[in-house]
């Protein structure tokens, strides 16, 4: 059992909780809590190193080095080169998100339908402890796949100015873009994109960008069951 601060495995699950340079550096990464931990042991993901209060490590020590509010008992390191790879044929493309809760959720909602997921270049870490949690362990089984190899066709989901998504022809292979929080998406990134806006009957003038990629997926999804239905 690990019973000092100084240990070596308690400074790497500190400095991967709080640092993306360091999970860059090492290609590891540490998720908190028994639910995370549990969702790689059922995806057949092993961890690199296994923290369990009052198992494996001092319980205070655990809880000295967890970002939660109420410390986690398990902490899990694990090596990205083990996360789900491959691809499928819709896909959610995200443009430069900066926030961790928006990214984390946006591969929950993969998660559920089928989906995978691309990240540009200046968004959010996926593997921060606060995109891991919003994740709910989708992390283990939704493949990120690099920005260049979206599939399929492209479909640019803008505020305003766009058809009605449920106009829009949505035959996968597709790729849904989306834009960042706060600037959306650069006219030069969806020239090549069928622009597509979803209605608001309501007051709002638009959608937090994971409730956007949520209904887009759910469209394309009802498509799909629609299209098998003889």
């Amino acid at each position: 059992m690990i019973t000092s601060r100084d240990n070596a495995t308690l400074t790497l699950v500190r400095k991967l909780l709080r640092g993306r340079k360091h999970r860059d550096e090492t290609g590891l990464f540490a998720a908190e809590g028994e639910d995370l931990v549990g969702a790689a042991r059922d995806a057949g993901i092993e961890p690199v190193h296994l923290l369990v209060a009052g198992e494996t490590v001092d319980e205070a020590l655990i809880g000295r080095v967890s970002t939660l509010a109420h410390p986690a008992r398990a902490i899990g390191v694990y090596r990205r080169n083990d996360l789900p790879s491959g691809t499928r044929e819709t896909c959610l493309a995200l443009w430069r998100l900066a926030d961790p809760g928006n990214v984390g959720t946006l591969l929950r909602t993969a998660d559920a339908f089928g989906a995978v997921v691309a990240l540009s270049d200046g968004s959010a870490d996926p593997l921060s402890p606060k995109a891991l949690r919003a994740s709910a362990g989708a992390i283990f089984r939704v493949p990120l796949v690099p920005w260049e190899e979206r599939p399929g066709r492209c479909v640019a989901l803008v505020a305003h100015g766009g058809p009605p998504l449920h106009e829009l022809e949505l035959r996968p292979p597709v790729t849904f873009l989306l834009g960042s929080e706060r600037e959306g998406l650069p006219d030069d990134l969806a020239t090549d994109c069928d622009k597509v806006t979803i209605r608001l009957p309501g007051a709002a003038e638009s959608l937090n960008v994971a409730a956007a990629g949520a209904i887009a997926l759910y469209e394309a999804s009802r498509r799909a069951d629609e299209d098998a239905t003889p």
